[in-house]
């Protein structure tokens, strides 16, 4: 899986690329060439590795950006990149990020993709 998207927005202080780096299981927030956010995840049913087909249930581990990249609304950024990924791949998410159950409070056109306990 390789999507990428790439932003030129003059709202955000600079140019950025969001890309899904499968075999390092996470989603990454690139601006020009300096890695500044990832959102990590993990197929719930795969120990090592992502694999993830549709109807899988995948974590949403951990969302971390460069401090100095903070309060730029970077980290919404790359929650929303990553929930658009799911839909289109047909996954369940489960938030165990607290960022990412953050967001979702927030974004309630997502919570029909949340993984039934």
């Amino acid at each position: 899986m390789n999507d990428t998207v790439q932003n030129n927005s003059t709202e955000q202080a600079s140019a950025f690329t969001l890309v899904d780096n499968d075999s390092h299981e996470r989603f990454e927030l690139l601006v020009g060439d300096e890695l500044v956010g990832i959102l990590g995840y993990r197929d719930e049913d795969e120990i090592m590795g992502c694999g993830a087909a549709a109807g899988d249930v995948v974590a949403y581990m951990h969302t971390v950006v460069k401090e100095e990249y903070g309060g730029q609304g970077m980290a919404g950024v790359l929650v929303q990149f990553a929930m658009d990924c799911a839909r289109e791949r047909e996954w369940s998410v489960r938030p165990v990020c607290t960022y990412v159950q953050r967001y979702l409070g927030e974004h309630p056109e997502y919570l029909d993709m949340l993984a039934e306990d």
